[in-house]
């Protein structure tokens, strides 16, 4: 699956929370390489070791997984022909005994988790390598029993010892009025007595070292150098002897490689297993119902990452509709449900189980693709867009039935005309192809387009008004607003400019345009003090031009290149439209903006996009022009009559 789609929904850090889970080097490196399964058969197999391992800790239970502590380099060091030491077989009997405790804790547990328990029938207790282990060391040394060459070494060794303490204690006494203290030290590993300087020649020895002050001199008795040497050759023996126990022993655990490689295996299997499960507890996990038709139904959903301090989300898609348009204002939080979805999407594709409730649904994908901002200032638009663009590009790549689709801000970074267009544009051709397609968006157009269009849907993040926080509900079948005005108001936005806007916004804008218009020819004066500057205004026509506009109207009239259903693009208003009545004898032409009929003379308008290339041949564009109650309304009259009924229509 798109790494990219990937590190966009923050799947690391899902892995980053799975490994403090996880006990053994071999658990972390399942987690580590851990990614979204596409078969549903696998993936279905994979929840259910996981909900099997939450049944098994919510048992109370500790599962005593091995942590292999030390393994990784006996298993790597094994027929290389070095000797393992006894700090290694003292990892090896933990390994071991940790094994044997696993496999009889499965197998008291099959009743309850009979797919992960029937794992430790792959491994070994390894009795005789145990007990051997077990009878030559003991608290990491070689005991004397691991050889009989061994035990009489050190029976020698512990005599000798014996002779040299009794010789020290004759030689104490003897030297004790000439010694600087009376303790017996050493060097070199050799038994010395601490002889003041002066009395050196008094003592028949060697010299083996002097103090820093030069007062005191360290000799070795000449009666001691003969018992000395003999346990330094019993030492000698004593590690040879000691290495040859090792060897046999580390050529007895080689003769298990495939044993302990399995169980190794094996452990890092059931921890990977066991840390799903321990994670599955930690964000209230929950198994769900797959399919691979698309269908998404997910209830109570809230994002891994995130928690309980989100707002559940409630979220459908895949039956009446395959394409879902959020909108909202910022901060609502329409990026944390896509990104919900599409997080719980591959973590249920990775086995993991989900914080939704109960009966949710969750598709299977072969790919998730999305497009989600990065926040960039609008200094940096244009590299926005251009990012966007290729991002999407790259999805129409290979995009197709088994695709979620997640695009978050679409018809942003660009001319907002222009993107609403190609937005639109790219829908329908996802459409077409069967995707699964989530988007967020601030435009009124790509609104209404999913409001007439089949397969599509809009939803709404709620807002509370009053106290303009959001409430972070999605509500399916309805579309939502920016609450411009009522933020601006909120942040300091002068109650004139606000009233003004309302006004633009509720008449239209062509009227609020008009209106500015007819002030100037009446009163030059009010048009200084209300005129806006993004409305500009023309200057009034002479009576003796109206001749010369009439023919230039007619010429435009024989020439339109505006057609009906054309996408038209009207610049003093810096909005787009559709055309609902192609040009007349005035050269003007009929444009719906949002759901205000307009009539805008063709010059001030700039093609688009053709309806030819927005819909199919046989499209019926009443679709389009009339609203869903006019276009019931009007199927009724096509049958029957009904006293009463009538069609109305918004005033241009």
């Amino acid at each position: 699956m798109n790494p990219f789609a990937l590190n966009k929904l923050e799947y690391e850090n899902i892995r980053t929370d799975l490994e403090r889970f996880a006990v053994s080097y071999l658990g972390i490196e399942y987690i580590r390489k851990m990614a979204p399964l596409t078969q549903m058969k696998a993936i279905r197999h994979k929840l259910n070791e996981t909900e099997e391992a939450r049944i098994l800790l919510h048992t109370g239970a500790s599962v005593p997984i091995p942590s292999l502590e030390g393994v990784e380099m006996i298993l790597d060091l094994l027929g290389t022909g070095y000797v393992l030491s006894e700090r290694d077989f003292g990892n090896m009997v933990q390994y071991l005994r940790s094994c044997r405790q696993l496999i009889q804790y499965m197998n008291a547990k099959s009743g309850i988790a009979p797919t992960i328990s029937s794992y430790a029938s792959s491994m070994h207790e390894l009795r005789p390598l145990l007990s051997e282990i077990e009878r030559s060391i003991h608290g990491g040394r070689v005991v004397d029993q691991a050889s009989k060459d061994l035990a009489k070494i050190r029976k020698k060794i512990i005599v000798t010892e014996e002779r040299i303490k009794r010789k020290l204690d004759s030689l104490l006494s003897r030297y004790k009025a000439i010694m600087q203290e009376s303790v017996i030290s050493k060097r070199g590993g050799r038994y010395v007595l601490p002889i003041k300087k002066e009395h050196r020649k008094l003592v028949n020895g060697s010299i083996l070292d002097e103090s820093a002050s030069g007062q005191t001199v360290f000799i070795e008795p000449s009666d001691l150098q003969g018992l000395q040497v003999e346990l330094n050759l019993l030492h000698s023996d004593e590690a040879r002897e000691e290495t040859k126990v090792l060897s046999d022993l580390t050529a007895l655990t080689e003769q298990y490689q495939f044993e302990l490689r399995t169980n190794a295996d094996t452990v890092g299997i059931y921890d990977y297993i066991i840390a799903r499960g321990k994670y599955a507890i930690s964000i209230g996990g929950r198994n769900v119902h797959l399919n691979q038709e698309g269908f998404i139904h997910l209830k109570s959903a809230v994002h891994p990452l995130i928690g309980s301090s989100m707002v559940p989300l409630d979220f459908t898609i895949g039956n009446r509709y395959k394409t879902l348009i959020i909108t909202g204002p910022n901060t609502g939080g329409k990026t944390s449900a896509i990104k919900t979805v599409g997080l719980i999407t591959v973590m249920v594709q990775s086995g993991l189980l989900v914080p939704v409730a109960e009966d949710s649904h969750c598709a299977v994908f072969d790919e998730v693709s999305v497009d989600i901002g990065d926040g960039q200032s609008l200094e940096h638009a244009l590299s926005t867009f251009s990012a966007h663009i290729r991002n999407i590009r790259d999805i129409l790549q290979t995009a197709g039935r088994s695709t979620l689709v997640l695009l978050d801000e679409m018809a942003s970074g660009t001319d907002p005309g222009e993107g609403v267009g190609l937005s639109i544009a790219i829908l329908e051709e996802l459409h077409k192809r069967q995707a699964t397609v989530v988007v967020t968006t601030h435009f009124t157009e790509i609104k209404n387009f999913a409001e007439r269009t089949p397969g599509f849907e809009n939803a709404r993040m709620e807002f509370d008004a009053e106290t303009l926080e959001p409430l972070y509900r999605l509500r399916i079948g309805e579309a939502g607003h920016s609450y411009a005005f009522v933020i601006a108001a909120k942040l300091g936005i002068p109650e004139a400019i606000i009233a003004r806007s309302r006004e633009i916004t509720e008449a239209g804008i062509s009227s609020g345009y008009t209106a500015v218009v007819h002030r100037e020819s009446r009163d030059p004066v009010g048009l200084e003090e209300s005129s806006s500057p993004e409305l500009p205004v023309l200057p009034p026509v002479k009576p003796n031009e109206l001749t010369d506009v009439k023919a230039s109207e007619d010429e435009a009239s024989s020439s339109s290149p505006f057609h009906l259903g054309d996408r038209v693009y009207v610049p003093y208003l810096k909005r787009s439209g559709t055309v609902y009545e192609t040009i007349d004898a005035r050269g003007n032409v009929g444009v719906l903006i949002q759901k205000d009929r307009m009539r805008i003379n063709h010059k001030r308008l700039k093609p688009y996009i053709a309806a030819e290339d927005l819909y199919p041949d046989d499209y019926d564009l009443d679709i389009v022009f009339e609203s869903k109650e006019n276009r019931k309304k009007r199927s009724i009259m096509k049958r029957k009559h009904i006293e009463g009924l009538e069609i109305e229509k918004k005033p241009e």
